[in-house]
């Protein structure tokens, strides 16, 4: 996955990742962030039971001592920080540290997927004209779109091939041209200030 969130920031439209500090591959994240300082990084929190404050703490932490800095935003894997107990505990965390929390500060579209809501492949979610066409239907303002491209990730994941789909859609030079033609700017959560 690291591969390909940084083919997608070197080649195509990806501006911020956020790091899951709790996976073997987060180590790799203080090269990723030296050699790649346009690259916006938050923290993933992955929050399964127990104190949510505590693994919320211990996951900052984590991610301070792999970057040596605060992340840029705050956002959870399956988005569990959008429901108590762990929402408190994640809104809490992003207003310490004044970044913005997924879906809080900063509109959230997660249109761009590849998989239906009962889990089926849905390869149209992840097209070049279905990516166009929420460009060009994005509302004035910070839209955070939401991506998982990624790169010989069969074993680790479900959504496997989906993001080598979505790595190439993301550096379709069409996107780019759209994002022009439509005025959209890139940005990164460090810029917004």
């Amino acid at each position: 996955m690291n591969r390909g969130i940084l083919e997608a920031h070197e080649r195509g439209i990806v501006t911020s990742t956020s790091l899951m500090v709790l996976r073997p591959e987060a180590g790799a994240a203080r090269e990723i962030a030296s050699r790649h300082p346009s690259l916006s990084i938050g923290l993933h929190l992955e929050l399964a039971g127990g104190s949510a404050e505590a693994e919320c703490a211990a996951q900052l932490a984590s991610f301070r001592d792999l970057l040596g800095r605060d992340p840029t935003h705050i956002d959870s894997h399956h988005h569990v920080h959008m429901s108590e107990p762990q929402a408190s505990a994640a809104r809490a965390l992003a207003a310490e540290l004044d970044v913005p929390l997924r879906g809080e500060r900063i509109r959230y579209e997660g249109g761009f997927f590849g998989r239906t809501e009962k889990g089926e492949a849905w390869l149209d979610g992840i097209s070049v004209e279905h990516l166009i066409a929420i460009v060009e239907d994005l509302p004035p303002g910070w839209t955070e779109l939401g991506c998982h491209p990624g790169v010989g990730v069969e074993a680790e994941s479900s959504y496997a091939w989906e993001r080598e789909h979505e790595l190439r859609t993301l550096c379709d030079p069409r996107v780019r041209a759209a994002l022009e033609t439509s005025g959209v700017v890139l940005r990164d959560f460090s810029q917004l200030g």
